[in-house]
């Protein structure tokens, strides 16, 4: 069953949900969010700490090396998102932030998900910041407000796995998620971090398990269309979904069994890519805003 995305939709609030940051520190924040996403484990099929999951051209070290050689881009974002630029210029840092990527891991994929969506949401927090973006709003929805329509009218890459799927299979991906305002962030994460951290208290890592396998059962992930095709697909979301039906990481052998579903994970190779990128920018929002969902109507 594929995620029904639809826009944020917020009023405004006497309370400040966006706390205000300068560029470096916005810069800073991100990069700390991409080590704790990577420093995660089990999670099924992705690299961590502990292994490579279903990549034989990356580990944890690969990714290292990319979240460092990217902050002065993420930072370059959240000043461009000050400054009031319009989304041309965010592409050709987005570029820049790439190639850096690439050299820093020999040419290895490791964040260019993560680039596109966290430094959308670095740019709305340097807007928020400098007073050019609402406030009152949530970043994603500041994204929206800012760049919703120039991130779908843009150009697409032709040879971007993203859109590769999204051409065979219709799926809406990382553009679409961002141009409504990223609210997978908001309506799965971020609630999903809040119940892990309830159910296991004083383990962070817990929660952000919680919200891995959250995501991995409703997202219609590129990631996972581009390995698996739909039936990989569907085998990924039953098995995150018979995770969380079974407890979760309520379950008192939750992490025994979230390694066994990350090695049924690999044997076919699947990697839920989108779903780790979500869970740092997850990560990003919820040390940003001050309030983690957006206001009832």
């Amino acid at each position: 069953m594929a995620l029904t995305l639809r826009p944020l939709q917020e009023r405004p609030t006497a309370a400040r949900p966006v706390r205000v940051y300068e560029p470096e520190a916005i810069a800073a924040i991100a990069v700390e969010c991409l080590r704790r996403e990577v420093e995660t484990w089990p999670k099924p099929g992705l690299v961590s700490h502990v292994d490579s999951g279903s990549h034989a051209d990356m580990d944890a070290g690969t990714f290292r090396r990319s979240a460092i050689a990217i902050r002065p881009h993420l930072r370059a974002l959240a000043e461009a998102g000050a400054s009031g630029v319009a989304m041309g210029r965010l592409r050709i840092i987005g570029l820049e932030a790439e190639a850096a990527m690439l050299a820093a891991t020999g040419g290895v994929n490791t964040h260019r998900g993560a680039i596109f969506g966290l430094g959308l949401l670095c740019a709305a927090a340097g807007a928020v910041s400098s007073g050019r973006g609402d406030s009152r709003m949530s970043l994603g929805a500041v994204v929206a407000s800012l760049w919703g329509g120039d991130i779908l009218d843009g150009p697409v890459l032709l040879r971007s796995h993203g859109s590769e799927v999204g051409r065979r299979y219709g799926a809406g991906g990382a553009r679409l998620e961002a141009a409504r305002g990223f609210p997978s962030l908001y309506e799965i994460a971020l609630p999903a971090l809040r119940r892990g951290a309830a159910m296991v208290a004083d383990d962070s890592e817990a929660a952000r398990v919680q919200a891995c396998f959250a995501l991995i059962a409703a997202l219609q992930d590129t990631n996972l269309l581009h390995r698996g095709g739909p039936s990989g697909l569907r085998f990924a979301q039953l098995a995150a979904r018979g995770f969380l039906a079974a407890g979760g990481v309520a379950q008192r052998d939750w992490r025994e069994k979230a390694h066994a579903l990350h090695k049924s994970f690999v044997a076919r190779r699947l990697s839920p890519g989108g779903s780790a990128d979500l869970l740092a920018m997850s990560l990003f929002v919820q040390t940003c805003e001050t309030r983690s969902v957006p206001c009832p109507m």
